[in-house]
């Protein structure tokens, strides 16, 4: 069982009055999902970096970790993530 870790920057997007999720990207680093988010959400609502913990072989998620969030993202982004 080895774990792989992969870092995403997830964007937030306005339709109809309500900020849902837009685009996800992969990123090579931590401090990469950090910096490209950052940027992105001083053109869109809001981003969250995340960092994602799986099981390599059967994807099984190990964990899933926030580690920044800029502009506007959603109250219960975070709960959802762990649901």
């Amino acid at each position: 069982m080895a774990i792989k870790t992969t870092h995403l920057v997830q964007s937030f997007i306005i339709k109809r009055k309500k900020l849902i999720p837009g685009d996800r990207e992969v990123s090579p680093t931590e401090s990469g999902a950090l910096k490209r988010a950052e940027a992105m959400a001083k053109r869109i609502p809001g981003t969250a970096a995340i960092r994602v913990m799986a099981d390599d072989e059967t994807g099984e998620l190990e964990s899933v970790s926030i580690l920044g969030q800029f502009g506007e993202v959603p109250d219960d982004f975070a709960e959802q993530l762990q649901g």
